[in-house]
């Protein structure tokens, strides 16, 4: 099976509950879509409720296969962007504003059309007001 990751989306949330992943989920996953994870608890029928999911067992997969490939390589390209661009002086107060800049470059990495980059930043920034 091949996954092709086309776009990211982040938030940082409250707490990990049932319930605070339940609505991060419904704001930030197509309904009806696949939802793979690795088993954890938190990931209860009533947060999933809507979706397809598939846990990815470990005892099922290869010796030292990942179950949830994709959620580590964009943990790990995140920790090397904070790294290489901040120094490692994040500010938690910040922290949402550097995973927004992170994302918005991340899923403009094919952008066959570099000029309009700005005026994309732009036209976001006030869609979200």
């Amino acid at each position: 099976m091949r996954c092709l990751l086309d776009k990211v989306r982040m938030e940082i949330i409250d707490n990990a509950s049932a319930e605070t992943l339940k609505v991060a989920i419904k704001k930030m996953v197509e309904p009806g879509s696949t939802i793979r994870t690795e088993g954890w608890k938190r990931y209860t029928a009533s947060a999933l409720e809507g979706y397809k999911h598939v846990v990815m067992h470990k005892h099922t997969l290869e010796p030292g296969e990942d179950p949830t490939p994709l959620v580590h390589r964009i943990a790990s390209l995140l920790k090397r962007w904070l790294l290489g661009t901040h120094h490692g002086r994040v500010a938690e107060t910040h922290l949402s504003s550097y995973l927004d800049e992170f994302v918005f470059r991340f899923n403009r990495r094919k952008s066959g059309s570099r000029g309009k980059l700005f005026y994309r930043l732009v036209q976001g920034m006030l869609q979200n007001n």
